[in-house]
C-alpha cells in the first residue's frame, strides 16, 4: 500500500462540470467512487476537489479499502476484436460503402456518436 502523499501525487482524472441551473461547478474523480464536491468558482471547485480527494484517500486508508490507481491511456492499444452476427456485418459493410468510407471508419463513427449520447445522458 502506498502512503497518502504517494496517492496524492498520482494523476487521477478530475471531471469538472458547470452547474448551469444553480451556478458554480461540480467536480468528481471517477476513479475514486463517491469522491465528489463543488465550488462557486472554478478555483474554489478545484481546491475543494483536492481537499475531497485527500479526505477520500485518508478514509479509504483508515478503512483498509483498496484504493484504485488511475488508468493511463498507454494501457489501451486502441484495438479490440468484436464478433458480430453476419447480418449486422453485412449491414455495416453496405452502409460504410454507401458513405464512401471503410467499415473501420464507419464503426468508429458509430461508436463515437453513441458514446457522446451516453455521456450526455449520464451527466
Amino acid at each position: 500500500m502506498k502512503t497518502l502523499n504517494e496517492y496524492l501525487k498520482l494523476p487521477y482524472k478530475m471531471e469538472i462540470v458547470p452547474d448551469y441551473e444553480e451556478g458554480g461547478y461540480a467536480v468528481a474523480y471517477p476513479e475514486l467512487p463517491g469522491c465528489i464536491t463543488c465550488g462557486d468558482t472554478l478555483e474554489d471547485a478545484i481546491q475543494n476537489a483536492e481537499d475531497a480527494k485527500r479526505e477520500w484517500l485518508m478514509a479509504a486508508m483508515e478503512g483498509k479499502i483498496i484504493i484504485p490507481e488511475p488508468s493511463h491511456i498507454e494501457d489501451y492499444s486502441g484495438q479490440f476484436k468484436l464478433r458480430i452476427p453476419k447480418s449486422l456485418h453485412k449491414q455495416l459493410a453496405e452502409h460504410s460503402k454507401k458513405e464512401g468510407i471503410s467499415m473501420n471508419q464507419y464503426c468508429l463513427y458509430l461508436l463515437a456518436q453513441n458514446d457522446a449520447l451516453y455521456q450526455m445522458h449520464n451527466q
